[in-house]
């Protein structure tokens, strides 16, 4: 369910930010709505139930090496993509 939020930030900043979403290929609120996600993603908490059947099925089928910092990738590529 989306709900709207209201912010107050300065008119220059908006208008930047609009021109970063725009070259992007998004609108501003998909732009702030996937910071919000990424900053939030470690306190969202899944349930087994939650997840399909198919998902459920992959879970721990890539074995990965114990010094793999995954966190540090993704904030990586999210920062590349969305220019965070």
């Amino acid at each position: 369910m989306n709900t709207k939020l209201t912010l107050a930030i300065e008119k220059e900043v908006i208008e930047i930010a609009k021109e970063h979403a725009k070259e992007k290929g998004q609108s501003l609120s998909e732009m702030i709505a996937n910071y919000f996600r990424f900053v939030t993603v470690k306190r969202i908490k899944f349930k087994e139930k939650q997840l399909s059947q198919k998902v459920r099925k992959l879970r721990g089928i890539i074995k990965i090496e114990n010094d793999l910092d995954y966190k540090q990738i993704l904030t990586e590529e999210l920062s590349k993509k969305y220019g965070v």
